[in-house]
């Protein structure tokens, strides 16, 4: 099963996975987690680049777009696949809807030109289900702000200003409301162990976990229902999109 976070820089994607994936091991599921951008050596050295170096503040949309991708296709071909295909449970930092979000919403790109280079770059791989921690922008921004102060890695998307964030949010509602039966929406202003049981709770029907006492994630706002049942096919999910 293919796994992916997504949300806002400071929502709390990493402490969130990390509990995920101790909890699901103590089940006796073969857990696998990466991020991105990285993951592989390659991937590693594109994230310094895209990242981590302040110097790359010029950078122009279209190359973050193909650095993203770039590291994308080798994480997929070098990690993903092979883990999914023997089996196993990947858990994914962020995947290509913070891709539509970032470069497409944020940046502006042309969605559907985005779509042919995201699925070039993946052979059409899709998450089996998508974890949106749900915060306000201006409260990520917060938080980020105040953990970089106190030693989390730097980010060069965190120089980006209050709007830019914004339209990135927005996307993520688009995102979400086009394919409720893959996100699942979970508040995340909240403690770091109520966020990690309303997530618990959400995959549970997903992998046999059993249900803890817990008020269940929001749903997009949508007609179409949110799918609640096991996910039984083994094949990896892609995108048929030509």
């Amino acid at each position: 099963m293919f796994i992916t976070f997504e949300g806002m820089d400071g929502s709390g994607k990493t402490t969130q996975i990390a509990e995920l994936t101790a909890y699901l091991r103590q089940h006796h599921h073969r857990v696998l987690t990466t991020r991105e951008p990285g993951g592989t050596a390659i991937g590693d050295q594109i994230r310094a680049v895209l990242l981590d170096n302040k110097e790359s503040a010029e950078m122009h949309p279209h190359a973050e777009l193909l650095l993203f991708c770039a590291s994308r296709a080798q994480l997929v071909g070098q990690v993903i696949l092979p883990h999914l295909q023997a089996g196993g449970v990947v858990i994914c930092d962020r995947f290509i809807d913070s891709t539509y979000a970032y470069q497409g919403y944020g940046h502006g790109l042309n969605l559907d030109t985005l779509r042919h280079i995201i699925t070039f770059a993946t052979g059409g791989l899709l998450p089996d289900v998508t974890i949106f921690l749900d915060i306000s922008p201006r409260k990520a921004l917060e938080r980020r702000a105040k953990a970089t102060l106190f030693g989390d890695e730097y980010n060069r998307l965190d120089d980006m200003a209050l709007p830019f964030h914004e339209k990135v949010y927005a996307g993520y509602q688009n995102l979400i409301l086009a394919q409720p039966d893959r996100f699942i929406v979970v508040d995340a202003d909240a403690t770091p162990d109520v966020v990690q049981t309303r997530i618990r709770a959400a995959l549970a029907p997903y992998l046999q976990l059993p249900m803890p006492p817990s008020e269940p994630p929001r749903a997009p706002k949508s007609s179409s229902k949110q799918k609640t049942a096991p996910i039984k096919k083994k094949a990896p999910r892609k995108d048929n999109l030509s």
